[in-house]
């Protein structure tokens, strides 16, 4: 049985239901070896969506990332996504370059702004010529469609939602403390399906994996697998999946592929047992605190790295 897969939004492709995450698979205790097995067992499974970021571990996982895509057409067989973290047009173009150099590509297939997370990053994407750059690159074919992602405040995707009438995705958190804090799947995801743009989710967990436990699994409030089911259940294009293990990756295969949507009174009864702890975030600490905002864009607005 493969992977589903679904559209995403108006680009014409469609990619896996899950996507392999970047930051997870580049941890250096994985080791490059390691790292290159679970990639090439993730394409074999069904896994044709890959995520990444410019500032992963300080290039590492675009490099292990690069080297596994390399070899057996593998390229080839994955939508490949990374994130520009430059709010200028300069450092925005040595980050494209830096991008294509690790993965040992000549086109990213979506680059996405990084961590949209404080409220004048809109701004400054705009003002400091960010968008003008990724709109040039994307002429001039070194990058297919472009979108930004956040982890912080419903608001401030929205904002950014507002800059470019074009955007092709968002990657934003989904999940089921989600539902009542600071809210993308009732206040920015409706918005997305009107604009068909696409929605990726993220911090399904609320941060963490499956071997780790997550925030919101770790804290008992769900199960990994509800919290998986819950995302995949939401108006999202595919759910980037932290993956560090083969353990891990046949897990979330698993889920993938035996995936229904949850039935209302099963996704009803979760909401209702999660709700008197989600309101507050502290199962979601990427909306809370700085403790997930990267060390880069925490330097980059002022604050210690």
């Amino acid at each position: 049985m493969s992977i589903p897969t679904r559209p995403l939004g108006k680009t014409g492709v469609n990619v896996s239901a899950i996507c392999l995450g970047g930051w997870h698979i580049g941890q250096p205790a994985i080791g490059d070896a390691e790292a290159e097995r679970i990639m090439h067992a993730a394409i074999d499974e069904g896994v044709t969506f890959f995520d990444n970021a410019w500032d992963y571990h300080e290039g590492r996982s675009e490099e292990i990332m690069g080297n596994a895509l390399r070899t057996g057409g593998r390229r080839q067989k994955v939508f490949l996504m990374t994130k520009n973290c430059g709010r200028d047009a300069e450092h925005s173009r040595q980050h494209l370059d830096d991008s294509l150099r690790r993965l040992k590509t000549d086109v990213i297939d979506l680059w996405q702004f990084h961590e949209i997370n404080y409220d004048n990053d809109p701004e400054w994407i705009v003002e400091r010529g960010a968008l003008a750059h990724a709109l040039e690159a994307q002429q001039a074919g070194k990058v297919r469609f472009i979108g930004f992602t956040g982890h912080k405040a419903p608001h401030i995707l929205l904002k950014m939602l507002g800059t470019h009438n074009n955007w092709d995705t968002c990657q934003l958190p989904v999940n089921v403390c989600d539902y009542f804090y600071r809210s993308s799947i009732h206040d920015v995801i409706p918005e997305l399906k009107k604009r068909n743009v696409a929605a990726i989710g993220m911090k399904s967990l609320g941060g963490g994996n499956l071997e780790a436990g997550g925030q919101i699994p770790g804290g008992g409030v769900a199960t990994a697998d509800e919290c998986i089911r819950f995302a995949l259940s939401q108006d999202i294009a595919s759910l980037v999946v932290g993956i560090d293990s083969m353990k891990v990756l046949m897990q979330d295969v698993e889920i993938a592929r035996n995936f229904r949507p949850m039935p209302k009174d099963e996704s009803d009864a979760l909401l209702a047992r999660v709700k008197t702890v989600a309101g507050d975030g502290r199962f979601e600490p990427s909306k809370s605190t700085q403790l997930f905002d990267g060390p880069y864009h925490r330097r980059q607005h002022g604050f210690a790295g």
